[in-house]
């Protein structure tokens, strides 16, 4: 299977026209995906930074690119009812002409619920929400009218080795987590004892990988010896825009080894 890349455009610390302008050079680049974060504050840097919403923002995502595929990495299950989850992203698929991806996870970042108003609980009280919600969501895909373009992927990111990754060997058709190649092999191995328990070929769910450094180069060929299919790096915002040199880098070395 030839190795993928995307890239995260951080929606943080830069103006709305900055991601737009990085959505679209990211996919004259070549990226095979772009993806956001869900968010409602930024992650690092000034706290009270620009930080603009993940759902919305997806869809306007959707329709400045033409190629690759996008998503969020990821949704948190806990701000949004389940269906209207599947709903958007089955209108976000429509309006990118099939290249939407569903990502998910049970949320973890406390002050987005505490500003918002959600219940933050503990991560075993939001696990079982998602756990309960992902075949609601399923459903509704079902149900929907008109359906998704196309198989509408669900990305399931989070490596814990009990509840998460049982729930990606139930449900994920792309899984995604972050570290190094040592900590990809061993909750991948996990996630494997989970798919021979469950009855799921391992080979149906796409291993896509967070890379959050300077050096990104410097740590692929190690992850794609270790079975990782997919490479993603994490990008933030500069105060106006983003700087998309290490793409260009991971989009090079791809394609060598695609070759």
């Amino acid at each position: 299977m030839p190795v993928r890349v995307g890239v995260q455009v951080q929606p943080q610390h830069a103006n709305f026209e900055g991601m737009r302008a990085a959505w679209r050079e990211a996919d004259a680049l070549g990226a095979d995906t772009i993806f956001n974060w869900d968010h409602f504050y930024p992650l690092y840097g000034e706290p009270d930074g620009k930080h603009f919403e993940g759902l919305t923002t997806l869809a306007s995502m959707a329709e400045v690119t033409e190629r690759a595929q996008i998503g969020a990495l990821v949704i948190c299950n806990s701000y949004r009812n389940p269906e209207l989850v599947a709903d958007a992203h089955r209108t976000i698929d429509h309006i990118s002409g099939g290249r939407a991806i569903l990502g998910i996870g049970a949320g973890w970042f406390q002050r987005d619920y505490d500003e918002y108003g959600y219940e933050f609980g503990d991560a075993p009280f939001r696990l079982r929400h998602l756990k309960a919600d992902l075949p609601r969501i399923r459903a509704r895909l079902a149900k929907l009218n008109p359906p998704p373009v196309g198989r509408l992927p669900i990305l399931i990111g989070g490596s814990g080795p009990k509840v998460t990754l049982r729930l990606v060997a139930e449900h994920a058709d792309m899984w995604h987590s972050f570290g190094d190649a040592e900590a990809f092999k061993t909750k991948n191995d996990i996630l494997l004892e989970h798919c021979a328990a469950v009855g799921r070929d391992p080979s149906e769910i796409e291993r896509t990988w967070g890379v959050d450094d300077d050096n990104v180069l410097e740590h692929v060929d190690d992850l794609v010896a270790a079975g990782v299919e997919h490479v993603i790096v994490g990008i933030g915002g500069d105060g106006k825009g983003y700087d998309l040199g290490q793409l260009r880098e991971l989009v090079a070395w791809r394609d060598r080894v695609n070759a």
